[in-house]
């Protein structure tokens, strides 16, 4: 039985960091996304709410894999994205992400954060590349050229 982040990265990708934060994709359709976030301890700022980079991070995966419903066999990197936060983040969060526009190489979309009560916490827009799956670990398609050395001559 395959789960949504199955069918999300399926592909061979594993995003580390999203599994660090724990973050459960529940839906993953339609040019639609929903992520679940519990946070931890680790994730809280020194206000004791969910940090603003955690709550970044899980706008961004939401606006991706609503990005990539559409097209599941292909990846996405982001261009752009702006974040508003409108209220404290605290307890477990759910983010709504969705692709609100799409061309054959760019998808456009918005993501919210909303806490236990429903209540919208932060909302971002961001743009996303479609990519091609590239190799990845030691043997990359785009290695890394040192720059020439320089001569005293």
């Amino acid at each position: 039985m395959s789960t949504s982040w199955d069918r999300a990265v399926g592909f061979g990708v594993d995003i580390p960091f999203v599994r660090l934060l724990g973050f459960e994709l529940t839906q993953f359709e339609g040019g639609q996304s929903e992520i679940r976030f519990a946070p931890k301890p680790e994730h809280l700022n020194s206000f004791s709410v969910t940090h603003g980079g955690a709550l970044m991070t899980l706008l961004d995966v939401s606006m991706a894999t609503a990005a990539r419903s559409q097209v599941p066999e292909s990846g996405v990197v982001t261009i752009e994205m702006k974040t508003s936060f409108m209220q404290p983040a605290a307890g477990a969060l759910v983010a709504k992400g969705q692709l609100m526009h799409r061309t054959a190489t760019m998808a456009f979309t918005q993501s919210t954060v909303y806490d236990a009560q429903g209540r919208a916490c932060a909302h971002a827009t961001g743009t996303f590349k479609f990519v091609k799956r590239l190799p990845t670990g030691a043997r990359t398609a785009n290695d890394l050229n040192p720059p020439p050395p320089l001569s005293t001559d």
